[in-house]
């Protein structure tokens, strides 16, 4: 659904919006970077009120028909690891299912059964125990530096491990375990490559440079890679980060997938379980306290991304009056001219134009005495007096 869409679906039932309470994401655009299950994490954003833009920054590219996975896998029926490590559960399954093809499948699971199966995380753990084996071992932390910190820790010297990578390699881990006296076999089950059509990540990074994206989420570390390395090829990278730097939240879904932002200065929030459910929940705690709030004339604002709830009201806001909101609150109860109320909406017309804009935003509020003209001068949000030690304005006339 894009913006437009969405203000159009709540702009038709504001009139339900007095009586029931506003829902926590109402307001706030988020970006999706994922390849897999975006359409799962989409649903619940939506249930929560958020606009979702999709802009997929990678995908899953199977190796059941690659020579190097079936090579490592005759290698494994031939000579069994003593530990296996799985890290996704969707890799471990491809595995066993391209085996399957290979007419491998009972051999390696014989093969593996005869080793310590340990397995990254929950995901993982089911997928193991899904194909008739048993998982020994899985870390806390969900994270692979745990699993390696207990495998050095017991000593793999003269160890044959068997390490299911998930996308991308494991340089750190496969020479830490080498360097420990263990053999390594990687089995490289997927692989990450770029979206087929480029468009709709296109669309997202220019949605998030324009201020349209108010939360750009990641759920791995090749999604968070793929969408900078797109925006270098547009010549958008410092643009990004500046954005993420700033004015756009990035929620990762654990310490793994931040890691690439974080290296870059770029402050991430993530849940304490790496889950879709607790990602979900942190966005709605930390998109709202992101908002602005402000005591107008009696009232309460609080600014949103694309909305503004008064009062504990949602008001959707079209595009111009948003912006003229914005501009007018960076100085609450000062006055703003015009000219520059014009300039925020784009320069196009005059200063009737500006008049008209105002006219929608005071409808769209839908309280008298919020946004007070300035008679010669322009107009001003009506900030309480003491709010910030004085409001030297008063307004000549109200319209």
């Amino acid at each position: 659904m894009t913006r437009s869409a969405a203000q159009d679906t709540a702009a038709g039932t504001g009139a339900a919006s007095d009586t029931q309470p506003v829902p926590p994401l109402a307001g706030f655009t988020v970006g999706i970077t994922a390849a897999r299950r975006a359409e799962e994490f989409a649903t619940m954003l939506e249930r929560r009120g958020a606009v979702v833009q999709h802009g997929p920054a990678l995908r899953i590219v199977g190796l059941s028909d690659d020579e190097r996975l079936e090579t490592r896998t005759r290698e494994l029926v031939a000579a069994p690891p003593d530990i296996t490590v799985a890290t996704t559960g969707i890799g471990y399954r491809g595995w066993i299912e391209a085996a399957d093809g290979w007419g491998l499948g009972e051999e390696l699971l014989a093969a593996l059964g005869r080793s310590e199966m340990l397995a990254r995380g929950p995901k993982a753990r089911g997928a193991i125990r899904a194909s008739g084996l048993v998982d020994t071992w899985s870390p806390e932390s969900e994270s692979t530096a745990e699993v390696l910190e207990y495998l050095l820790e017991r000593g793999v010297e003269g160890r044959r491990i068997a390490v299911q990578l998930h996308g991308e390699p494991l340089p750190d881990v496969v020479e830490a375990l080498e360097l420990a006296g263990a053999e390594v076999v990687t089995v490289p089950v997927y692989r990450w490559a770029p979206p087929v059509d480029i468009g709709p990540l296109d669309r997202l990074i220019d949605t998030t440079l324009a201020g349209g994206i108010d939360v750009l989420s990641f759920t791995s570390a090749p999604a968070a890679a793929g969408i900078l390395a797109r925006a270098a090829e547009r010549g958008l990278r410092e643009d990004l980060l500046t954005a993420l730097r700033g004015p756009v939240l990035a929620l990762c879904v654990g310490p793994v997938t931040a890691a690439p932002l974080e290296s870059l200065d770029v402050p991430t929030v993530q849940p304490q379980r790496s889950r879709l459910g607790a990602m979900v929940r942190t966005c709605e705690s930390a998109a709202p306290a992101r908002a602005r709030r402000l005591p107008i004339a009696g009232h309460l604002l609080e600014l949103r991304g694309h909305a503004v709830v008064v009062d504990g009201r949602l008001c959707p806001l079209p595009p111009t009056p948003m912006a003229l909101l914005r501009v007018l609150a960076r100085r609450p109860g000062r006055v703003v001219s015009r000219a520059e109320l014009l300039a925020a909406q784009g320069g196009a017309g005059d200063e009737h134009a500006v008049e008209n804009s105002i006219g929608r935003l005071r409808a769209a509020l839908g309280v008298p005495g919020l946004v007070q003209t300035v008679v010669r001068r322009g107009y001003r949000l009506a900030l309480e007096p003491g709010h910030d030690g004085h409001c030297a304005d008063v307004p000549e006339d109200d319209r």
